[in-house]
């Protein structure tokens, strides 16, 4: 019998009972309408681990039955309460709202201990009994799986939608689009995926001293299966983000599209990581275009919120073409000495597809490249690059999502041990995420500025430069993702490693092959492979809480490169 002190996240408030309660075959499953989902899933979920019959049942009040999901009014949005209860055997839950109830199923799923996450078929359902009483302290919990540079099936996808459930996230990006893949069909434009889908060989390592493997690589989603994961995901209290990446990032557009292009000419997908600096051109054209991706994006995604990118965006063909600064000027915007800035045309650019989205009933949000005077408020910032362009975004009136690459980019290397697989970035362990904090007192103490924007919360990366299987994406996400799950939802409890300890039969049973907390397996490695390592003090002392990640216009060459590749 698993322990009810090894949840992860832990609960706010957890108070444990004599005995346990055995679930019957037959037991009666019964959930006011808002719940009904959360009390399915966990219906059906517990019916293929331990092999029984749970009755759904709509013919009596909620509360009367063996397992009850119960909306409480007085209840937080998000929170809910748990209780086991022994003589007569009862399982309650009281949520909020659906959000809670899926928190809450998840938690009864671990309290069934690890057999709870195989689909073995073998009884019996036993839980502890217990009182818990939980709520988030974030409410956007995100994790961002980039599919764009390695792709991956849609079940793959389908099972990272399950673990991110399984630790109380409730949001996933998609990275759909990039330099060396497009991974949404869009019917109007066919050759985006005909072209922009596959890429005729990859970089093994980093782009600085990596070799091509001379291997083909590609795949899309049809929106039929994009419809599959948003239902799917929203079946486990997860919203599906999409993110369309522009004005920057767009080489696989650009190969079907040339047109499109700020340098004229044919353009293909980008075989290697770091950063190209072919653009869009900033035009009526372009927009309309794009306007059609995410109307069709929209169609598909039931999100209120629709990714932009926006991020690392050179201006170098820009600057190249006179009718690209004479439209900046047309346009008035202009440099504080009143000089047309191509510079501006980054942040304008999005705001039209932002206006576009608002009419759509979404909401924009973009990587912190693309803050700026010309961005809507309206449009959520996500910062990366550190924690400085938080507070002007906040100060701004922007609402925050907090994703720092020095915190929370789980393709960063765990360690700087000898045998860590293709090394890039910083040293980020486990207790390093656990300890993770999206906006720290220390930095809150040095903002002078009034902040009148909202922090929603924050996200960790899974950007997939090196991880090129599903494999090799557990290794890198787990167990950290367990890490930023509890820093999001549970920051003040005790005793996480040895939770964590416990955790990992979870893992186990569910088939993640984690990275061991001891180190790689053999198998894990990839001699040979270079990296590229970061030093997270160097740069801290260098640049503080601004961060130098990003390309920065005059910093960086021909061949800018981003974290992490």
């Amino acid at each position: 019998m698993p322990s009810v002190t090894d949840l992860v996240p832990a609960p706010a408030s957890l108070r444990t009972g004599a005995g346990t309660v055995t679930v019957p075959d037959g037991a009666r499953v019964a959930a006011d309408a808002a719940l009904r989902p959360a009390a399915r899933w966990w219906r059906r979920v517990s019916e293929d681990a331990f092999g029984l019959e749970l009755v759904p049942d709509a013919g009596t009040p909620a509360g009367a039955a063996d397992v009850a999901f119960v909306v409480a009014p007085d209840l937080a949005p998000g929170a809910y309460r748990l209780a086991v209860r022994t003589g007569p055997a009862r399982v309650r839950v009281e949520a909020a709202d659906l959000a809670g109830a899926h928190a809450a199923a998840q938690t009864l799923r671990q309290l069934a201990g690890p057999a709870a996450f195989r689909r073995a078929g073998d009884g019996p359902l036993t839980l502890p009994a217990v009182h818990v009483e939980d709520a988030p302290r974030h409410g956007w919990r995100g994790v961002l799986l980039d599919v764009a540079r390695h792709f991956l099936p849609k079940a793959d996808v389908l099972r990272f939608v399950d673990l991110a459930a399984a630790h109380h996230l409730d949001v996933v990006q998609l990275h759909l689009t990039d330099d060396q893949g497009w991974r949404v069909e869009i019917e109007r434009y066919p050759r985006l995926t005909e072209v922009g889908a596959w890429r005729r060989e990859s970089m093994v390592g980093t782009w600085r001293t990596g070799t091509p493997d001379g291997r083909p690589h590609g795949g899309y989603y049809t929106a039929d299966d994009l419809r599959e994961i948003v239902a799917y995901a929203r079946e486990r209290g997860i919203t599906v983000v999409p993110e369309i990446d522009v004005p920057g990032h767009v080489q696989a557009a650009l190969a079907a599209y040339p047109e499109l292009a700020a340098r004229p000419g044919a353009h293909e997908v980008r075989t290697t990581w770091g950063i190209s600096d072919d653009v869009l051109d900033p035009s009526e054209a372009s927009l309309a275009f794009f306007r059609d991706v995410l109307d069709e994006v929209c169609a598909i995604f039931d999100s209120p919120f629709v990714a932009l990118g926006g991020d690392e965006v050179p201006t170098t063909a820009w600057r190249e073409r006179p009718d690209v600064v004479e439209r900046a000027a047309s346009l008035g915007l202009l440099d504080d000495a009143g000089t047309p800035d191509v510079v501006r045309l980054h942040g304008w650019f999005l705001a039209r597809l932002a206006d576009h989205l608002r009419g759509r009933g979404r909401r924009a949000v973009v990587w912190d490249e693309a803050f700026g005077p010309d961005l809507p408020r309206d449009v959520v910032v996500t910062c990366w690059r550190g924690h400085a362009v938080a507070a002007t975004a906040l100060a701004a009136g922007h609402d925050v999502i907090m994703a720092p690459e020095q915190e929370v980019y789980l393709d960063h290397r765990a360690s700087d041990g000898p045998h860590e697989p293709v090394p890039v970035g910083f040293v980020r362990t486990v207790d390093d995420v656990r300890a993770f904090e999206p906006l720290p007192a220390a930095f809150l103490e040095s903002v002078t500025t009034p902040l009148r924007g909202r922090l929603l919360g924050a996200q960790a990366q899974v950007w997939t430069e090196h991880l090129d299987s599903a494999r090799r994406v557990d290794y890198a996400t787990f167990p950290r993702l367990a890490a930023f799950a509890e820093a999001v939802w549970s920051p003040d409890a005790p005793g996480f490693a040895e939770r964590l300890e416990s955790h990992l039969a979870r893992l186990d049973a569910a088939g993640v092959e984690y990275r061991p907390l001891d180190g790689p397996r053999p198998w894990q490695t990839r001699p040979g492979v270079a990296g590229h390592p970061r030093d997270l003090a160097a740069e801290r002392a260098a640049a503080g809480w601004a961060g130098l990640g990003g390309w920065v216009e005059g910093r960086d060459g021909a061949e800018p490169g981003r974290s992490p590749g």
